[in-house]
């Protein structure tokens, strides 16, 4: 694709890399098939390709967003299933992140969005707050029946009808809280290694067994876990609602806790069970490249940051001599671990080599709706997918349903009574942990 910026723009780090990425793009459409949103809606400005000339004519133009374009770029998932499409190889991740991060600083959007956005921004990385939240709208879930919503799904969603949205995905009940940060937990023999595991947000209110089933498989195979202390949101939900000032924030705390506890008794790898989470984390050495204090670090804790399927797969796993019987898992491939960090057959593998049947669901590139806070501000898009989603799985006929990243999690157990589990908690149980429960 020609570009046509001046030499003053590609002065700028961030217009560099958008040409760059834009010259990479050779019109070919292939990402329109794959791409979630044009699959459902038909509108190629709906379609990686349309957006790409939606940011490219924004960013050379040097303009303010339009209304169209701030649609369009909301309308995305980030899913990426289209950089797993593009033979060109276009880095759309980091296309898209900028043209948000654009729009948020030069687009002024409606007061009650501004607000509802700003209350996700504050609330969600905030364990204390989001599990306060939760309490509340637990107590609010019955009144959202009353909430007067139109009945024709709309693309662009009233205030009201993402109100409905949170209140839909909150839990009937919480869990008990977790360990908290600053607790370590010993191997059990002699030690073979030792990781630090991110405590995540949503996660550790929502379901706090996840970690727990990790730091039980591990600690079984002589791996020590630590929490460390003083760790915070890793940055991906600002990140993706255009806060980039608050996510290089996180960013750099994470950092410098992360690589001050690798200073005190070493660190193999930082382990992460929230695949979107993991993603955003190994972009760490990119989002702080230009950063003359925390590029390197970045880069460093990039590179010790791992899926916890991509640790479990240098280890043996010991299987227990409890039965688990034929036990059918369809295994839903989170797209920030499928696209984003292009790890597709290990967790397939694992499930498999610990006595489960493992099935692909069709359609497994498409996205289930989650994204973040994709299914509160595009609720009804989002809930096409998940329907979409979970009618695939049940041509599977599973027993089970798992999945690495708990927004997928959350999404597809609104729409089946199938069990929704981590992939961590089958595992744990086939080397001699308990059965996965849902609380």
């Amino acid at each position: 694709m020609k570009t046509e910026f001046s030499l003053a723009q590609l002065a700028d780090p961030d217009i560099a890399e958008a040409d760059k990425i834009l010259r990479a793009c050779v019109h070919c459409g292939f990402c329109t098939a794959t791409c979630p949103t044009y699959v459902l809606l038909g509108d190629e400005l709906d379609s990686p390709r349309g957006r790409i000339y939606l940011i490219k004519e924004m960013l050379e133009k040097n303009r303010p967003p339009t209304q169209e374009v701030v649609k369009h770029i909301d309308r995305c998932l980030s899913c990426l299933a289209c950089m797993t499409t593009c033979p060109s190889g276009v880095n759309y991740m980091h296309l898209v992140d900028q043209a948000r991060a654009r729009i948020e600083r030069d687009y002024t959007r409606p007061l009650a969005e501004r607000a509802l956005r700003a209350v996700l921004a504050w609330v969600l990385p905030r364990p204390g707050l989001f599990r306060a939240s939760m309490m509340l709208a637990r107590l609010g879930r019955p009144l959202a029946a009353l909430l007067p919503i139109s009945k024709t799904a709309s693309p662009s969603p009233t205030l009201l009808r993402r109100i409905k949205a949170m209140l839909a995905l909150a839990p009937g009940r919480l869990p008990a809280s977790g360990p908290s940060g600053g607790t370590t937990f010993p191997p059990l023999g002699a030690r073979r290694g030792r990781v630090a595991l991110l405590q995540g947000c949503a996660q550790q209110v929502l379901a706090p067994r996840i970690n727990q089933a990790a730091i039980n498989l591990l600690t079984r195979h002589g791996i020590e876990v630590v929490l460390v202390k003083d760790e915070q949101c890793c940055g991906a939900l600002t990140h993706h609602l255009g806060r980039d000032g608050d996510a290089l924030a996180r960013a750099r705390a994470n950092i410098t806790v992360w690589l001050e506890e690798a200073g005190r008794g070493g660190l193999d790898a930082i382990l992460v069970t929230t695949s979107g989470c993991g993603t955003v984390i190994k972009d760490y050495g990119f989002m702080l490249r230009e950063d003359r204090d925390f590029a390197s670090p970045a880069a460093r804790i990039s590179a010790l940051a791992k899926d916890i399927t991509e640790y479990l797969s240098g280890i043996d796993l010991r299987p227990s001599q409890q039965q688990h019987g034929d036990i059918v898992v369809a295994y839903h491939s989170a797209c920030s671990l499928q696209h984003g960090q292009k790890i597709t057959q290990l967790p397939k593998e694992l499930l498999s080599k610990s006595g489960f049947v493992v099935k692909d669901v069709p359609e497994s590139h498409l996205c289930c709706g989650s994204a973040g806070t994709y299914n509160i501000l595009q609720p009804d898009i989002a809930s096409r997918l998940r329907d979409r989603k979970v009618a695939n799985i049940a041509m599977v006929k599973p027993d089970m349903i798992a999945a690495g990243n708990i927004g997928c999690m959350v999404q597809i157990a609104g729409g089946t009574s199938v069990p929704v589990v981590h992939t961590i908690e089958l595992l744990d149980w086939a080397t001699g942990g308990a059965k996965p429960g849902l609380s």
